[in-house]
């Protein structure tokens, strides 16, 4: 990240009306509990005030009533609608994170076999400025790995693969057709302007996971979109951005898993089942195929329908039928 901007600039951009005393150097966008000096966030829901009484950044985007819990070392933009400004600021620093983009600087072949050890790949493999790829990795036809991503030891990924945004750890398996690191669904309707989120964050999956066949996984907008190990995700699955999966899950068939969802160890979710935005699954669940996630889960529970209840209620409505 080399743009920067002044807290002015910033505000003049937002149309907003307010005086800084000192001069502010804005050098990066973050989370509430991300942030440092020289960055701006924001929060526009009570339920991140805590998070927001900590906060490390120079400037916060938030409404009126939140005023009060701002820190002194960081300087309180009002404004009506905290979450579209913050938006419109990030797609100051990072425009080209809107829309995926195509890299024209591409490896040649004698480069990658000469700089990268003991990998093998088959026909149209397409390797982009940046990459890091380890010892043993095994890569099929058709497959491309944009700018930046790393790949370490022991990688499998199958043909038609896309990479982007990722970090790929040991021993991960990546089956035929998957889609890793895209741009993740998130826009905004606003005064009959389309904003849309700018998605600069990565994908990580970590040791010894295994994605199916034709699965798509989101980057993060603002945090990253993170697979646990050794967890397993069937074919045809949908994860959102910014979603977190703990380690040694496993998720059957065209499971989708909206943004910003949290899952914790050793959760089982049948196929087709459905999980809605910004929940949280607790370890050892058991999720039924075909269910409706829409609030969260504890610890230890095993639940069915939609939408979901815990199993032995579910077996007693439908027994009852």
């Amino acid at each position: 990240m080399s743009k920067k901007f002044s807290l002015d600039k910033i505000l003049k951009y937002l149309n907003l009306q307010l005086k800084v005393k000192k001069q502010i150097i804005i050098k990066n966008i973050a989370n509430l509990d991300a942030s440092n000096i020289g960055d701006i966030t924001f929060c526009s829901s009570s339920k991140y005030l805590h998070l927001l009484k900590t906060t490390k950044a120079s400037a916060c985007i938030i409404s009126k009533p939140f005023e009060k819990y701002v820190p002194s070392n960081c300087f309180p933009i009002i404004s009506q609608d905290a979450q579209i400004d913050f938006i419109k600021v990030s797609n100051l620093f990072y425009e080209k994170f809107v829309l995926d983009y195509v890299s024209k600087k591409i490896l040649k072949k004698n480069f990658i076999k000469k700089n990268f050890l003991n990998i093998s790949f088959g026909e149209n493999f397409i390797c982009e400025m940046g990459v890091k790829i380890g010892k043993n990795v095994k890569i099929g036809n058709n497959v491309i790995i944009k700018e930046n991503c790393i790949i370490q030891d022991n990688v499998n990924i199958g043909s038609n693969v896309i990479i982007s945004n990722s970090i790929i750890h040991k021993d991960v398996n990546i089956c035929d057709g998957s889609v890793i690191g895209k741009k993740g669904f998130g826009f905004k309707f606003y005064n009959g302007e389309l904003i849309r989120v700018p998605h600069i964050g990565r994908v990580i999956i970590k040791e010894g996971a295994e994605i199916g066949s034709n699965c798509n996984i989101d980057r993060g907008s603002f945090s990253d979109t993170i697979i646990g190990k050794y967890t397993f995700l069937d074919n045809q699955i949908q994860i959102g951005h910014n979603v977190q999966i703990g380690n040694y899950c496993m998720l059957a068939a065209q499971v989708g898993v909206s943004g910003s969802v949290i899952i914790g160890d050793n959760v089982k979710i049948g196929g087709q089942a459905g999980i809605s935005g910004h929940l949280k699954i607790g370890n050892n669940v058991k999720i039924g195929g075909k269910s409706g996630v829409i609030k969260n889960i504890d610890d230890n529970k095993t639940v069915m329908g939609y939408p979901a209840i815990e199993f032995r209620e579910f077996i007693k409505k439908n027994m009852a039928k």
